[in-house]
Order: structure tokens, then sequence, then C-alpha cells
């Protein structure tokens, strides 16, 4: 407790007397205090570590050489870290008493302190020793003539110890590079595992030198060679970072029923999936090959990844195939089995004893978890909705079943929804029953990236920074929850991302220019930085909209999540509304949006364009209608008439995407109406104040 009132106590004197205003840390840490000196940051910058035995200091302070001098332009005479025995008075001295192990409930804990001669961090494990580096470079100030550290002292530790992102790479394969730069920038953030969804209908992505025709006829030829993985997996390992793989099965198993037909359920062919959504074909879990296949992969999988975890998935088996095999219907009755899910919990558990040969336990989506299902076993829970967990959810009743637990319910970034709903679902349900023992049980929480939308040109866009926010939930004091803070924290390390490659914000332009085929995307940013794409999976309605191969270039594909210029208009809307005091920051959003259609309307049109352009000229058409009533202070009925046509046109998506402002707009309507006469009812349509 003391720490959280320290906590609560440094944010608040930070706030009120406004030392730091600049101060953009994210995860927030649990204990800070500042002090008024400053240490500058000159070229004879130093580091020395006490013990050089740890691969990931030697990296780590490497690259956070490389980029503080990225960052400031200062040319540091000493590119690497030195013994404290090679170099006198380093301008930063790095401690840590053992290597960390790469396990739940590992320390990451660490003491960071800033004074104007020297900086010193402490850590327990070479772990925390890289999370401080992470903290420090989030410190880094500009000055007029300098760039600089504050004074100040930092203790910092986790909340939780599972502060997870699943990246979904068999809808869409995601390549070596694209997942070297998001663990870069999970270690940022100082996300520690990586669950990699290896295996679905749409594609199988292991090697496997044991049944090669599992990736040979199940992955198009996109898959990550043993070596590749082993690269990855070294690669997370120097970040701190665990990589949990994940083959699901029996279900969501049509690759791998591609390659090996003989352990399915119904005797037909199988083919790749390249649609999306829930499908029927299902191992055969009373085939003894499928578990000598299943057996082989796991071995093989045991070698490449060294954590703990398996993740086998389990999760949306409805078994209509079960239903429909008679040898599967007559096992069930020999076996007392009377449920589908009774015959996939003892597909489980001899999963359970294949993996435990080779000294791994099981972790499943909630699916796997029944009375049966030994203890040992991870539940991951995924169920429900974004308004976070209760009494009832899986995580509870997992944790009070005696299960450790993750939850992801909340944190389906694929969703595209505002960050703030993620950032505000604990991991821990508020007002719960839940004993300090199980409690415990609950390591904390993964964010989802499935993939049926994301492509490597735009699965950065859909993780970051949205995804640092959800770090800061798994890392930081429960009581750390203020939206406007984080907002604008966030928008603080979104642009740092870049330096790791991160191309969340450049690839927009990279994508605009296609659709313009390389004309002026001046005017079309402009629009996407009020529309939002629309969401809980509404693009891509029954996954039968898009395949695999489809395009995902278009407008909807440059657009983000938490629009930018939405924000700063809400605001100007909210500050009209009260006072009347903002209206000229309201004609100058109407001025820009009519002047960039105009420039839109300029350029060279093709098919995509065409099909934008009717939204784009609807928001036109309303900032004329809005701001000529701004200025002459009156409107007339046909006016009023035309606002509300517009207005309803809006409700409805076009090119996949929904205007962000459009909630903000039917406020201003209200006023409108109030302001300057009856509200003129449109045709079978009443504009809802």
């Amino acid at each position: 407790m003391r720490n959280f009132l320290l906590l609560f106590v440094s944010i608040y004197t930070i706030t009120c007397i406004g030392q730091n205003e600049n101060l953009k840390l994210m995860p927030w840490p649990q204990e800070v205090t500042l002090g008024e000196g400053r240490f500058v940051i000159n070229s004879d910058f130093t580091i020395a570590v006490n013990n050089s035995a740890s691969e990931r200091i030697n990296l780590a302070t490497t690259n956070f050489l490389r980029r503080l001098g990225g960052r400031t332009g200062v040319f540091i005479e000493k590119g690497f870290a030195f013994t404290n025995a090679e170099v006198k008075n380093p301008s930063l001295e790095i401690s840590y008493k053992r290597i960390g192990i790469l396990e739940v409930n590992e320390d990451e804990s660490y003491k960071l302190t800033i004074e104007s001669s020297k900086i010193t961090i402490e850590a327990t494990t070479d772990i925390g020793a890289i999370h401080a580096l992470e903290t420090l470079l989030q410190l880094v100030t500009i000055g007029d003539n300098y760039y600089y550290f504050s004074e100040g002292k930092i203790n910092d530790f986790p909340r939780f110890t599972w502060r997870g992102l699943m990246i979904d790479v068999a809808r869409h394969f995601q390549p070596v590079e694209v997942l070297k730069r998001n663990l870069d920038a999970m270690a940022a953030v100082k996300m520690n595992v990586f669950h990699w969804h290896l295996t679905d209908d749409q594609g199988f992505r292991i090697e496997s030198k044991t049944h090669p025709k599992l990736h040979e006829l199940g992955s198009d030829g996109l898959y990550y060679t043993q070596n590749q993985i082993k690269e990855i997996v070294k690669y997370a390992s120097d970040r701190g970072i665990r990589v949990v793989p994940e083959v699901d099965v029996p279900g969501h198993a049509t690759a791998i029923l591609t390659a090996y037909p003989e352990i399915a359920s119904k005797d037909t062919t199988y083919t790749i999936e390249r649609f999306s959504g829930i499908f029927h074909p299902t191992l055969n879990p009373i085939n003894d090959k499928t578990y000598e296949v299943l057996s082989d992969l796991f071995g093989e999988m045991a070698t490449l990844f060294p954590d703990q975890y398996i993740h086998i998935g389990g999760d949306e088996n409805e078994g209509k195939h079960w239903d429909k095999n008679e040898e599967i219907q007559v096992f069930m009755r020999k076996h007392d089995l009377q449920t589908n899910h009774d015959l996939q919990t003892y597909f489980n558990i001899r999963l359970a004893e294949i993996l435990a040969k080779y000294g791994k336990s099981v972790m499943g989506w909630e699916e796997i978890m029944t009375n049966k299902m030994t203890t040992t076993a991870l539940i991951h829970s995924w169920k429900g909705t974004n308004e976070g967990v209760t009494a009832g959810s899986s995580l509870v009743k997992a944790a009070k079943k005696g299960h450790a637990t993750v939850l992801s319910n909340g944190y389906y970034i694929d969703l595209m929804q505002p960050v703030s709903e993620h950032y505000l679902v604990d991991p821990i349900p508020k007002n719960s029953d839940l004993t300090v023992e199980e409690k415990a049980r609950i390591l904390g929480g993964e964010a989802t990236m499935w993939s049926e939308l994301a492509t490597p040109l735009n699965i950065d866009s859909r993780l970051w920074p949205r995804t640092a926010a959800i770090a800061e939930r798994f890392w930081s004091n429960e009581s750390v929850t203020d939206i406007e803070s984080m907002y604008k924290r966030l928008d603080y390390v979104s642009f740092r991302l870049e330096e790791l490659g991160i191309d969340h914000i450049r690839n927009r332009n990279v994508i605009l220019r296609n659709i313009t085929n390389n004309q002026n995307t001046k005017s079309l940013e402009v629009l996407a930085n009020v529309c939002e794409p629309i969401k809980i999976y509404t693009r891509n309605t029954g996954g039968t909209e898009y395949k695999t191969y489809s395009p995902f270039t278009l407008f909807a594909d440059a657009c983000t999540v938490d629009a930018s210029d939405s924000f700063k208009f809400r605001k100007t809307v909210n500050n009209f509304l009260e006072n009347q005091s903002a209206k000229t920051e309201l004609i100058s959003f109407f001025d820009t949006w009519m002047l960039n259609y105009k420039k839109f309307e300029s350029l060279k049109k093709n098919p995509i364009l065409n099909e934008i352009e009717p939204l784009y000229a609807n928001l036109a058409l309303l900032s004329e209608i809005y701001k000529k009533a701004f200025i002459e202070n009156k409107m007339d009925n046909e006016e009023l008439q035309k606002m509300n046509l517009l207005l309803f046109k809006f409700e409805d998506s076009v090119v996949d995407v929904e205007l962000a402002v459009y909630d903000d707009f039917k406020k201003l309507s209200a006023f409108l109406v109030r302001q300057y006469g009856k509200q003129i009812q449109p045709k079978n349509k009443v504009l809802k104040q």
C-alpha cells in the first residue's frame, strides 16, 4: 500500500507544481519522485555495467545509446557499455544481481536514480535493468540549448507477471521483420509475452521436419522455418519477452487436414480456407494417428520454444463433424461421453499427457476448462463483452477452480474500438468475492490481434499505439485510469515507436498514394483524420466479404481507431456548447473540410476515389450549412431539413468507414434546432436529439 500512496502523491505533485508537464512515461511507474536539477546529455555519455555476462544487457545498452543519439543528435563518443573496471565516473551505472529467467513471476523490478552528475539503475535481474533503460529513454527532455534528464527517483515493478500480445499469423502471414519490429515495440512498453498464433483454418505456419506435408500443403509456401522460429525466440528473449506458441486444435484445423485428411472426422477432400469465420473441419479424437502427428509436432515445438506453456487453442469447436461420424458416436457411448465438450476434454487430456512428456504445460482458450481438466492447465479467458469481467466469467471460475488464468476479454484490439474502452478493463474484476490466493492466479492479460483484416502493410496501425495503453493496464497501479492523461502520453509514445521501425504512421500515406495513383494525398489525409474503420467485425460480416488474398489497400485500411481530429473537434464542440466561446474554432474546422473537398474534387478520379466521393461531399455540404448558420446566427426551414437529411446519410457506413465526428455533429444540430426553429422531419425519419 505504501507504494500506491506514493504513486498518488507523486502524480499529484507533478501535476500541481507543473515541474514536468512534458513527462510522457508509459506505462506509468509505481513510484515517481522528481527534483529540480538536470543531467545534461553530452557526447561524453558513458555506461558502466557491474556484470557483463548478460547478452540482454549488452544488446540493450547498445540499442539505448543508438536511440539516445538518434533522439538528441548528440555524437556520443563511447558507443558501447563498459564494465565498472574499464571506465571511471560513468554517466550511467547499471547493477543487477543475476540473469533473469523468462518464466511466470520472475522479478522485473528496478530502481532508477537520476542526479545532476550521475544516473544509476539497480535491479535484481537483467530483465528489470532493461525495463529501466526504456523508462530512462522516455525521460529524455528537450531544452533550448541541450537535451537532459530531470533529477528524480523511480521505483518500479509490474502489477501483473503476464503482459502479453497475441499476433495471428495464420489468417495473414506476417514476415519475420514484422514480428521483430513489434517485439521491439512490446519491449518499449514493457510487455513480456508474445503469443504466436501459428495455425488455423487459413494456414499452418511452422516448418515440420517430422510431418513436412503440414507446411508444404497447408501454408501456400508462407511459413517459418525452424531456424526462423529460433531466431524469433532468441530475438524476443534478448528483450525479456517469452514466446508462447499456439497450435489450434481440434477445431480451426482445415490447414492441418489439407495435409492429413486421414485424421479428419469427416472423409472428404480439404483445401486451405480462404474466408474467415468458424468452420466445421475437426481432428478425429479417436484416431491414434491424430495423436501420433500431434505428438511428433509438439516434440519438435518443445525443442524450438523454451517456454513452459504451449497453447493448444481449443476454441469454437462445435463438433458438427463429430455428430455425423458413427464411429465417434459409438466411442462416445462406450466411454460415457455425454457431449461434444466431454469428448473434447478427453482429447485435451491426452494432449496434456503428450505435452507433459516433453516437459510442457497446456494453455488453452476457456473452452478447455472442465472439471476433469488438470489444474496445471492455464486458462485463457476470452468470451464476453468489453465491459469487463464479472463474477460469472471464465476468468473468475478458473481462478476459483485452481487454474492460473489470463484475460483477453476486453483487449481484442482487432475490434477497432476506442483505446479508452480497453484501457478501463481491469484483469481483476471489481467487487468480486475472490480470495487473495485466487486473485494471485490471475496472472495478467493479453491483447489479441486477429489478422483477418490485418496484413504486413496495415497491422502496425491496428496494433499501435493502442497496445501501449493496454500494456499500461497490465503494468501500472490499478488507480492509474485517467483517460485524458493516457491519450496525451499515448500521442508521444506513438511517434517514438517509429524509431523502432513501427510504420503505423507512415504506411497510411503509402496506402493513400496507392489509392490516388501517386497524386497529392493531403485532402484524403484530412478526411482520414475524421474517419474510423467500422467496428466489431462489421467490415467482414460473416467472414465472407474478404478472402485472405483480397486487397487491404483501401481507404478503410488507411484509417485508424481514435481518429486524431475527432478529439480536437469534440473538445471544440463541447466548449462551444458550454459557453459559445469557440465559434471561430468551429468555423475553422468547417473551412478545412470544405477546402480539402475542393482539392479532392480536383484529383483525377478512379473507381476507389469515386466510392469515397459521396462521403466527402456530404461532409463538405454539412460543413457549409453549419458555417452559414454560425456566421449568420440563423437557419431557415429548408436548411434545417437539408442538415437533417445529410446527418441521416452518415448513419450508414461508406467504404467501410464511419464518420468519427457524427455524434458531435448531432450535438450541433440539436443546438441549431433549439436556437433557430422548429425541426423539419425528413420522410420516414425522425432525428433523435
